[in-house]
């Protein structure tokens, strides 16, 4: 029996990391703390089930409730 290897939400799912849509398009994931963009991704992002996705994308934007900060 191999044993598998699971990757950590924290590396997966990090800034810089390319995932695939559903048309099959390739992004990459970028955040931009402190700004109007991070601020409506954390307002938005707030509301969800805190996954280990939903942690790691929301550490990586800068939440700090529902406002994006820098630092």
């Amino acid at each position: 029996m191999a044993a598998t290897k699971k990757t950590s939400a924290d590396k997966k799912y990090a800034n810089g990391t390319t995932y695939k849509d559903s048309e099959g398009k390739t992004h990459k994931r970028t955040s931009a703390k402190g700004t109007k963009r991070g601020d409506a991704y954390c307002a938005r992002s707030s509301g969800q089930k805190q996954t280990e996705k939903v942690k790691v994308r929301r550490k990586a934007w800068g939440c700090k409730g529902k406002k994006s900060v820098r630092g």
